[in-house]
């Protein structure tokens, strides 16, 4: 199983698209076979999807996604899990013992403009606790 994570650090990232980094995770066994760092390709609708799932990806873990990205991801086959904060390690974990949940996204629809670079102030909570 090929996971990416939207992330910020070594934390979970709460916007996906706007995330400075994805870490992509395979997990065979229980097991954490390959970790990798991938920089974010940049923020264009329908691209990341398609540079995830060239990838070999399955599933994308992030904090907060529009209705409209978990659209293009669904069309390129790959599950969303959404509404996740915290270390990236922690979520392994959960990954590994299969006890992820999907929430409700932690940012509310055009939050996310602007983030990273250009935005400091997020309304969503801190993602980093």
């Amino acid at each position: 199983m090929k996971i990416a994570i939207s992330t910020d650090g070594e934390f979970i990232s709460a916007h996906f698209g706007r995330c400075p980094t994805f870490t992509i995770v395979d997990i065979e066994n229980n097991e954490v076979v390959k970790k990798e760092t991938v920089d974010n390709p940049g923020h264009h609708p329908g691209f990341i999807p398609q540079f995830l799932h060239q990838r070999g990806v399955e599933y994308i873990v992030a904090g907060g996604m529009g209705a409209r990205a978990t659209e293009l991801f669904n069309e390129t086959g790959i599950k969303t899990i959404v509404g996740i904060s915290g270390k990236i390690d922690d979520t392994i974990e959960k990954l590994k013992k299969g006890t992820l949940e999907n929430k409700e996204s932690l940012c509310k629809p055009g939050v996310g403009r602007g983030y990273g670079i250009e935005k400091s102030v997020c309304d969503h909570p801190d993602e980093k606790k």
